[in-house]
């Protein structure tokens, strides 16, 4: 349903917001109990007459307060800020230091091409970037986690264990929930939560470190030197670890309270997507009757917990503290007649050959003709489609996708135009900008290209685009160099032409630029009158509608958003970069702003009854930069409601 994605992204939001708010009065609740014990410390003392033990406690002190507050906000606040910093990277940050090694997209290992072809499948059934692939070698538990602060530098991280002791169709199901999470905006609040734990967890190290000062110190002196210092050294160290101790059980608090519902509705996302209850139900079965569980060995495991899909380490409090619900729990949802007694499936390595039981027809797909309604969500058939889609596509052509100067091969060759002027000036601009190993097999691949289906084009920039995320910094330049130089060559940039660099601007900028951050939150549409106006005006171009009809539809689109006074620009005054700075300034739209622009835009789109494939690859890049993915239109649908 489209209130769904939308709606779970405003409350991946309000997430954020409430964990900001219990990190302030965790924060809070530290230094109180600082103050407390220093103005207790601090009100210990001698009488220099009698030498008798006094207390003389001030409870009140604004500088005492003050310097307490300060120093623990700089603590915590600097700790966490240095430790987001760190993972500034997004997933492929996290993924690195939990140990993960990326499977490069043109790996030929059984295995790893298992679980690569999973990701391929639901990123294009999904509409999502295909995200790149780390293995945690060192992992024999079943677990695997998302992470990202967006779907444009998201990656999919497996343990080894999950890809020997899976099936493909439990792999299936374990991807989809993953993908739930990339989709429905857990990621970025999971980053975050690392940060705040780290921030809360350091309190404790400082006290923990103090603690082992004093006590290695006082070993080396003798008891006639040793005076009060040590002594207070050890209490101060002692009192911060208790307070780091309970910041810690506060932090795991909030960590399992954010997290635990989310996983929930994970597993339902993924038997949503795959229309397969069973598979998800089946790898968590495999999880229980698993020696190594979801265990994950890596030092690091603990902060990032609440990410991953099983449990990954265990604690003395499961019920309070633990990031997910029950096994049981979670496996009873999805298969009522489960019994926990003797059930759980021992776990067996699946052969990397063994063939896929096919996706299960158990449940038939709800109507899905809108396709603002498909965002963020999946069915089987976008995964059948996904499969025939890519099944169809020339071995050579796959294999050169999953290649860095393969799959640059791949993009220019889609740029080349079929009318021979054209053809002929990009041809001679190829040799001398590209490198000359990618202009060689970019001859090899051109006729194989310009054979394919127009519809495949999209889908097959996403299967490239792992392939061109492990290009140097240098290549990229020059990649981009190129794609520019190609687009101009032809004299005229089609929507086509438009939709491959915003998808390759948007998914590819991140990983070489650094993370895109969100602009602020634009909750009105009083001031983007000339961005909507440039956005409709390209969509009646693209559209069969003409005259009167043309200018109804571009009138009715800016009525709904309640815009009046919107101008129809003519075909000529549109040019892309303008179309790029409106959408820019909408990016900024909250969740339910841009469910209510995009669908919008699929009603004019629909105004003249006829989806052309470039009216929907339009709509489809647009969808993109606005950070909402969109499954690619089966046979028989079309953009608008029916």
């Amino acid at each position: 349903m489209a209130s769904d994605f939308f709606e779970l992204q405003d409350d991946a939001r309000r997430n954020t917001k409430r964990l900001v708010v219990l990190f302030i009065l965790a924060v809070v609740g530290m230094t109180a109990t600082l103050y407390v014990a220093a103005a207790i410390l601090l009100g210990y003392g001698q009488d220099p007459v009698s030498g008798a033990t006094v207390w003389n406690v001030r409870w009140v002190d604004p500088l005492l307060m003050l310097q307490i507050a300060g120093a623990t906000a700089l603590v915590v606040g600097g700790a966490s800020l240095y430790r987001i910093s760190s993972l500034a990277g997004g997933g492929r940050a996290v993924a690195e230091s939990l140990g993960g090694t990326l499977i490069h997209a043109n790996s030929t290992d059984p295995l790893e091409r298992r679980i690569l072809n999973v990701v391929e499948e639901m990123a294009i059934a999904s509409g999502n970037p295909t995200p790149p692939v780390y293995m945690l070698q060192g992992e024999p538990g079943i677990n695997a986690f998302a992470a990202g602060f967006t779907p444009s530098d998201a990656v999919v991280g497996v343990t080894r264990g999950c890809v020997e002791q899976l099936s493909r169709d439990e792999l299936q199901g374990v991807i989809g929930h993953e993908f739930s999470h990339i989709l429905n905006g857990d990621m970025r609040l999971n980053i975050r939560l690392m940060g705040v734990l780290f921030g809360i967890l350091v309190v404790g190290l400082i006290g923990n470190i103090l603690l082992r000062s004093s006590i290695y110190g006082s070993a080396f002196q003798s008891r006639s030197s040793r005076d009060n210092s040590t002594q207070v050294l050890l209490v101060i160290g002692g009192i911060m670890m208790l307070v780091g101790f309970i910041g810690t059980l506060v932090g795991n608090l909030i960590k399992a309270s954010v997290s635990r519902q989310r996983e929930f509705l994970a597993d339902a996302s993924a038997v949503q997507f795959t229309r397969n209850p069973s598979g998800i139900a089946d790898a968590l079965k495999k999880i229980g009757g698993f020696e190594a569980g979801s265990k994950m060995m890596n030092p690091r495991a603990p902060e990032s917990s609440h990410m991953f899909f099983g449990r990954a380490v265990s604690s003395g409090l499961n019920s309070l503290f633990a990031t997910h619900p029950p096994l049981e729990e979670r496996i009873a949802r999805l298969d009522s007649s489960w019994q926990a007694d003797g059930q759980a499936q021992r776990a067996t390595p699946v052969s990397a050959s063994a063939p896929a039981t096919g996706l299960a027809m158990g449940f038939s797909p709800e109507p899905a003709d809108h396709a603002v309604a498909q965002i963020g969500s999946v069915t089987q058939d976008h995964l059948q489609h996904a499969n025939e889609l890519i099944a169809s596509l020339p071995r050579s052509v796959i294999d050169a996708a999953h290649e860095p100067y393969g799959a640059r091969a791949v993009i220019y060759a889609l740029l080349v135009n079929a009318e021979p002027a054209a053809r002929a000036r990009q041809l001679e601009l190829l040799p001398s900008s590209a490198e000359p190993d990618v202009w060689k097999l970019m001859r090899g691949l051109l006729p194989e290209v310009s054979r394919l289906e127009a519809g495949v084009r999209l889908p097959l920039i996403d299967l490239a685009l792992p392939a061109l995320r492990e290009l140097s910094s240098d290549q990229y330049r020059r990649f981009t160099h190129v794609v520019v130089e190609l687009v101009k060559a032809d004299d005229r940039i089609s929507i086509f032409e438009w939709a491959l660099q915003r998808i390759l601007l948007t998914h590819l900028r991140p990983h070489f630029e650094g993370v895109t951050r969100h602009p602020r939150r634009i909750r009105s549409f009083k001031r983007l009158a000339e961005p909507c106006e440039w956005v409709f005006s390209a969509l009646v171009a693209a559209s069969s509608n003409a005259g009167a009809a043309a200018e109804r539809a571009f009138s009715e689109a800016g009525e709904s958003l309640q815009l009046s006074g919107l101008q129809l620009l003519s075909r000529e005054a549109i040019d892309l970069p303008g179309l790029d700075a409106a959408l820019e300034a909408l990016s900024g739209l909250t969740p339910a702003l841009k469910r209510r622009f995009l669908s919008t835009c699929a009603d004019l789109i629909t105004a003249d009854h006829e989806v052309t494939l470039e009216e929907a690859e339009l709509f489809r890049a647009i969808a993109d930069t606005l950070g909402c993915p969109v499954p690619p239109l089966l046979p028989g649908q079309t953009l608008g409601a029916t």
